[in-house]
């Protein structure tokens, strides 16, 4: 006699075990009775939480105590999914594919680079005579007056870009960022909104300054009037600043009060009778930059230079960066689709082409010289380290 135990599924947590011991008579089996049986053994589980032996009670049960979550593909991580497969013809393809299109773009880019003409001219250190250059550029009784020329290589057309450089200037330091009152720029009625402006944000008499900060407070002063061949040329201050800053940081019913009256002048000074709005050499100034070397658009030239003309610069040199070591420049550029000189991002580009471009061939040597047969199962660890392994 054999004894076979089944158990049913578990969430029926009862097992059964059957006495099957039959009999062949002339070819048949005999039925199993169930005097046959030999007992029933309820699973533990159910023993302990004294559950009926019946098996829809036990499902019932079972699934209310189950911590089993509701099936779903997604639960399941069975939705259909794509894995790529990467061949040889596949990883090849890529990089010749990224090579081809990075290489030309990237030539395309330094030729406009090449094509735009930048003139660079640093006047700090011309421009001052004396030996104590902060003294000079302090004394408000000296005539701080600066002429320089310069000679244009090649033909600028305009409208030709008139930016100011500074160097060595933290305008991203923590808390000459933080020294400014957007609220009060923005509305009259919040002139008073000065507890982020410290140490700018009042007056001596107590009365708040708009704008007020330090951002506000170092406004770049020094002033540029050019002229060409002896003829004079007017520069375009117009729409200098973004339109968003315009329309939305700077209220067109703010007006400056109080601005540079205190013991110590920072820099520029601001039309009272005009809107903050309206004073774009401001809102130029108040988008600080992120880098101490930096460019911001004073103006622009309207009219084309041509090539051997000589540009005359009349530059007051009213603003301070000899306290801290910094220097400054005038900058005349003129623009392409693709903006001001800058050849990084074709040089980059080209880089990043001609590196994809021999990790391709390299790989077409690896194939030719030395094939791998996709798949192949004897490149396993295991199989490796089969002595009957042959490589």
């Amino acid at each position: 006699m054999e004894t076979e135990t089944r158990q049913i599924p578990p969430h029926a947590a009862i097992a059964v075990a059957f006495d099957l011991s039959e009999e062949r008579k002339g070819g048949k089996k005999e039925t199993i009775s169930p005097r046959d049986w030999i007992h029933v053994r309820i699973h533990p589980t159910n023993r302990r939480a004294g559950m009926s032996t019946s098996g829809s009670e036990s499902d019932s049960v079972a699934s209310k105590r189950s911590k089993k979550p509701k099936y779903s593909k997604f639960t399941q991580q069975e939705l259909p999914a794509w894995k790529p497969l990467y061949t040889p013809g596949i990883v090849i393809g890529a990089f010749s594919l990224i090579g081809i299109v990075f290489i030309p773009i990237g030539l395309v880019s330094i030729a406009a680079s090449q094509e735009v003409v930048e003139l660079v001219d640093k006047y700090d250190g011309e421009c001052v005579t004396a030996n104590d250059k902060v003294g000079f550029i302090q004394d408000t009784k000296t005539d701080k007056a600066c002429t320089r020329t310069i000679t244009v290589p090649k033909p600028m057309k305009g409208p030709i870009q008139v930016y100011y450089q500074l160097e060595n200037f933290y305008q991203n330091h923590r808390r000459y960022v933080k020294s400014r009152s957007d609220k009060q720029l923005r509305d009259q009625k919040s002139a008073s909104v000065v507890k982020t402006c410290d140490p700018e944000g009042t007056s001596e008499g107590g009365a708040p300054i708009v704008p007020c900060g330090l951002i506000a407070w170092s406004l770049f002063n020094d002033t540029f009037t050019f002229s060409v061949n002896k003829k004079s040329i007017q520069v375009n201050k117009k729409n200098i600043a973004w339109s968003s800053d315009r329309s939305v940081k700077f209220g067109s019913d703010v007006y400056p009060k109080n601005f540079q009256k205190g013991g110590l002048i920072g820099g520029g000074q601001l039309n009272e009778k005009l809107p903050l709005s309206e004073q774009e050499d401001l809102i130029v100034w108040m988008r600080t930059a992120a880098l101490p070397t930096f460019r911001k658009l004073y103006g622009r030239i309207e009219t084309d230079i041509m090539a051997s003309d000589e540009i005359t610069v009349v530059i007051q040199n009213n603003y301070n960066t000899y306290s801290f070591g910094g220097t400054k420049a005038l900058v005349l550029s003129t623009t392409s689709w693709i903006g001001g000189k800058n050849s990084f991002i074709g040089l980059a580009y080209v880089a990043i082409g001609s590196i994809s471009l021999l990790v391709a061939l390299a790989f077409v040597g690896l194939n030719v010289v030395k094939p791998r047969t996709l798949g192949d199962p004897s490149y396993l660890s295991w199989n490796k380290e089969n002595p009957d392994y042959v490589q």
